[in-house]
Order: structure tokens, then C-alpha cells, then sequence
């Protein structure tokens, strides 16, 4: 059976250097983290998925997921603190998008990987 850890207790120092003077601050990296738990949730990754197709209003949304439209507004307030989406107002109605063309590359290559 192959061992999938060092049988020895060998420190690289200079890997470990080089590494460690290009590694995030601890506050990115903790922002990193919050971003991946905003897809860890089912719903949120089919509004995702819905917002990366077309901008859409918050109860097209519902319609679309089968859920009342205060579902659909308490993941859009979670995705608009995590700047994954962006709204505008036109009137009463309010519509949703993807905040920036990052957060179309992070879940495009997502599901890119998932479909490999």
C-alpha cells in the first residue's frame, strides 16, 4: 500500500520560505473562505447559476426556484455582503447580477471542474 504522507520528518526550509513570503494575510484569506461557504449552499449556487445566464428581478427568481420570495431575499442579502451579486432598482421592481466578471470566472471554472 503507498503511503500518502513522508515517512521521514524532512523540513525544506527554502520551499517553506518562498511559500510563506507569498501566502494571503490571514483577513484575505478569511474573506477567501467566507466566499467559498456562500457556495456551499444549494440554493444560492442556483441563483448563481440563474444570474450567470441573465440579470434577473427577485421574484423571477422565486418563480424559477419553487421558493417564496423571502427565501429568495434573505440569499440575495447574504450574496450582496459577500459582493457575488449587485442590484439595481427600477422602480419598485429590484433586479439582480453578478457582481464582476470574477465571480463569472470562479463559477464558471466551478463548474467546469465539477463537469469534468
Amino acid at each position: 500500500m503507498e503511503q500518502d504522507f513522508c515517512s521521514k520528518n524532512i523540513i525544506h526550509d527554502d520551499i517553506i520560505c518562498s511559500v510563506a513570503g507569498q501566502m494571503p494575510d490571514d483577513q484575505t484569506l478569511y474573506d477567501l473562505s467566507e466566499i467559498f461557504k456562500m457556495l456551499g449552499d444549494t440554493t444560492r449556487i442556483k441563483i448563481l447559476t440563474a444570474l450567470s445566464m441573465h440579470e434577473m428581478c427577485g421574484c423571477d427568481l422565486a418563480a424559477l426556484l419553487g421558493i417564496s420570495p423571502s427565501a429568495v431575499s434573505h440569499q440575495m442579502r447574504l450574496l450582496r455582503q459577500a459582493r457575488l451579486v449587485r442590484f439595481r432598482k427600477d422602480g419598485k421592481v429590484v433586479y439582480y447580477a453578478l457582481s464582476d466578471d470574477h465571480v463569472e470566472k470562479i463559477f464558471s471554472q466551478g463548474l467546469e471542474h465539477v463537469k469534468e
